[in-house]
């Protein structure tokens, strides 16, 4: 029998404010357990809350830049559970009247597009978070409340995915596109960016949904996708072994690469909501959302499409120049300089991003570097002054000391040689130097070539134009 996946997404993506969503206190990652409490995140009573409202503006930014159509009306309700992390027995949600729904991504997989729709995006607080102590000695676990009252937006998609190529494109682009609009870091290490994956099978042309597990415990978006691909696996092995697939939640296990059972959902949960009676509902005007829908900037799938359109970039090229904003934002500064998209593409892909990977640094760091310089070194490769392997050595400079490319070229003497009497020497030298590899070439070993032509560039320090240096080289070994 043929199966078909069903999957969907919810995605907690912690909103970047400094302060949380109904009190004062920091939103700061990494502090002290407890030293980013009050009275109103920990739950005491008689105490109110105050909505925050740039949580409001940027849940939506965040609902904009996702396509979703803001709600003239919201509000907040409680979502009563019992958790030891969740001080007031309660979490401040939004149910029936969230701020934004009926949204989409258009995502990419093996060159075709696909629409995957997105439910709704509501307003929440954070909980707290439980650190379990790893001692046999200490049998207890400790609770920090720095967490609770963080603001989150939470994105509920609809059950489109069909699998977890699909699941993993989707998250991406929600990332970047919120990364984009200014609204959040989206960094899973650090919990910014959180994903609980549900997930059934049907046979093939089945209308009906199968039997959902719900997986969590998932900390990159490779995790998401190697934990749905194991969880299709388990569920059609137990369907075609006979087996019941139950509603559970699971949680993946990176170590082993498999998921397990965490508690049942044989039915769903209760969690008897009812109107926050502390908070007034939300109205949002049209204005306000003009407003802040112009406040967002070009979103990186339309910039990555508009790349290879205007200035004829493949695909790729784009998709990369585009995932992060700084990097989209320095090639457009670049190209304004000097218009050889491409090869302007080409050096920031293989070169400067190889140097920010390396270095573990982001564009924003190097406090020398500028975009002058580097479209200035990208012009001299690309017009012959000097050869690529010089560039790429002059990189560093420029970018860890702001070195003038053009003055330092002049002053160290590294124009590239295209002098062919200068070359020949060169190759001579080797050519003598080197016996055996040109008797090897005599006889048909010809792939040596690479190998003499690299001791001419040695011996010229890089700076000998190499397309010269192969075409003299192949010529005087025909000769020899």
């Amino acid at each position: 029998m043929e199966w078909e996946t069903v999957i969907g997404l919810e995605v907690h993506v912690q909103l970047n404010t400094k302060t949380k969503i109904f009190c004062n206190c920091s939103t700061e990652f990494g502090a002290e357990p407890n030293t980013h409490i009050c009275p109103v995140c920990t739950g005491q009573p008689g105490v109110l809350p105050v909505l925050n409202e740039e949580v409001l503006e940027k849940s939506i930014m965040a609902a904009l830049a996702l396509n979703c159509k803001i709600s003239e009306f919201s509000k907040f309700d409680r979502k009563q559970y019992f958790y030891p992390d969740l001080p007031k027995g309660y979490q401040i949600s939004q149910f029936k009247y969230p701020i934004a729904e009926h949204g989409y991504l258009d995502i990419k997989v093996d060159g075709k597009e696909k629409r995957i729709g997105i439910t709704r995006l509501h307003m929440e607080e954070d909980a707290g978070k439980l650190i379990h102590a790893e001692s046999a000695n200490i049998p207890y676990s400790y609770v920090d409340l720095n967490r609770a009252g963080v603001p989150l937006a939470e994105i509920v998609s609809e059950p489109d995915m069909r699998s977890p190529q699909e699941a993993y494109q989707y998250l991406m682009l929600l990332k970047n596109r919120l990364r984009y609009a200014g609204v959040s870091d989206c960094n899973m290490e650090e919990g910014s960016l959180r994903c609980d994956a549900n997930v059934s099978i049907r046979p093939k042309g089945e209308k009906e949904f199968g039997v959902k597990t719900e997986i969590k415990n998932m900390n990159s978006f490779k995790a998401v996708e190697k934990a749905l691909t194991y969880e299709i696996k388990r569920q059609i092995r137990a369907k075609e072994e006979g087996e019941k697939i139950i509603q559970e939640t699971r949680l993946w296990n990176a170590d082993r690469e498999v998921t397990v059972s965490m508690r049942s959902k044989e039915e769903a949960h209760d969690y008897r909501y009812f109107p926050e009676p502390d908070l007034v509902p939300i109205i949002v005007d049209n204005k306000t959302v003009t407003e802040l829908k112009n406040r967002l900037p070009e979103m990186p799938d339309i910039k990555a499409k508009r790349y290879v359109e205007e200035y004829g970039l493949p695909e790729y090229n784009a998709e990369v120049i585009t995932m992060e904003k700084e990097i989209a934002d320095f090639y457009e500064k670049c190209i304004a300089l000097y218009n050889n998209y491409k090869t302007v593409s080409n050096w920031i892909m293989s070169e400067l991003l190889q140097y920010l990977n390396k270095n573990k640094k982001n564009l924003n760091e190097l406090d020398k570097f500028t975009v002058e310089n580097f479209t200035a070194l990208v012009k001299a490769v690309d017009n012959n002054v000097i050869t690529g392997k010089v560039g790429k050595e002059l990189l560093i400079e420029v970018i860890e000391n702001g070195i003038n490319p053009d003055k330092y070229i002049e002053e160290k003497g590294l124009k590239q040689i295209s002098d062919t009497s200068e070359i020949e020497n060169f190759i001579e030298e080797v050519i003598n130097a080197e016996p055996e590899a040109v008797e090897k070439y005599k006889k048909g070993k010809k792939q040596i070539i690479g190998f003499l032509v690299g001791q001419v560039m040695k011996k010229s320090r890089g700076k000998a134009n190499p397309k010269i240096v192969n075409q003299l080289m192949a010529k005087k070994l025909e000769e020899v």
